[in-house]
């Protein structure tokens, strides 16, 4: 893992939503205490048990959070997309790291350290509001999931995850195209399935004509017919 220092950390905090309304002394105070990150793809970024020094936002590429059994056997609990933050909670519960995170591709990050961010704290509730905001919207997202695992079949569990990749305006659309950010079994693992099962559902889809298969991408031929077998 490379770790650099340069110069543009203090522009690059600038255009993070998190800290849209900081003022400038607040930036260059958490630009000091924040490194740049470079991992290449298949690159441990940490494991689980490590020490949390801090909370992590990706500017590009794509990560995976997973947990190992004992038999080695991965669950990836989520997919970490450009612009989003991540070990947030975990920060601040001062322990360490629950999940072990590794790049799916080649990856940049800027790493922010947790006494940066508790000063901040402090004396700017804007800030505060938008952590709880994002791990708000984290564990609504892992309710969703709890919810998925336990009452959806596979079927829906695809077909809903299709559809929330699928812009507003697309949603009554025709002939549209989807392109899994990532390969099939990671995708299978984010939705609790083995990748065969994956594999199998997807050909069902197929044979339905509700989807057609190219590689990673899903072409729909109709968005309305496949929201009828969401369930």
């Amino acid at each position: 893992m490379q770790t650099n220092h340069p110069v543009n950390i203090e522009a690059l905090i600038t255009h993070i939503a998190l800290f849209n309304g900081l003022a400038s002394d607040e930036i260059s105070r958490i630009a000091q205490a924040t490194r740049e990150i470079h991992i290449v793809k298949g690159e441990t970024l940490f494991h689980r048990g490590d020490v949390c020094t801090g909370f992590h936002l990706l500017v590009y590429g794509q990560i995976k959070l997973t947990f190992t059994s004992a038999q080695g056997n991965e669950k990836i609990v989520e997919i970490i997309s450009q612009g989003q933050s991540f070990g947030e909670a975990i920060m601040f519960l001062d322990k360490p790291y629950v999940v072990s995170a590794q790049a799916l591709g080649d990856s940049m990050l800027l790493h922010i350290s947790k006494t940066a961010i508790y000063e901040e704290l402090e004396h700017d509730y804007l800030l505060a509001r938008k952590m709880l905001a994002g791990m708000a919207m984290r564990l609504h997202q892992l309710m969703n999931d709890v919810e998925s695992y336990s009452l959806h079949s596979g079927k829906q569990r695809i077909i809903g995850y299709l559809l929330r990749e699928l812009s507003d305006e697309d949603l009554c659309g025709t002939n549209i195209a989807v392109t899994l950010p990532t390969n099939k079994g990671v995708i299978a693992s984010r939705l609790n399935l083995t990748q065969e099962h994956f594999s199998r559902i997807l050909h069902e889809l197929s044979e339905q004509k509700l989807i057609r298969v190219e590689g990673r991408t899903i072409h729909i031929p109709n968005v309305t017919n496949l929201r009828k077998h969401e369930g």
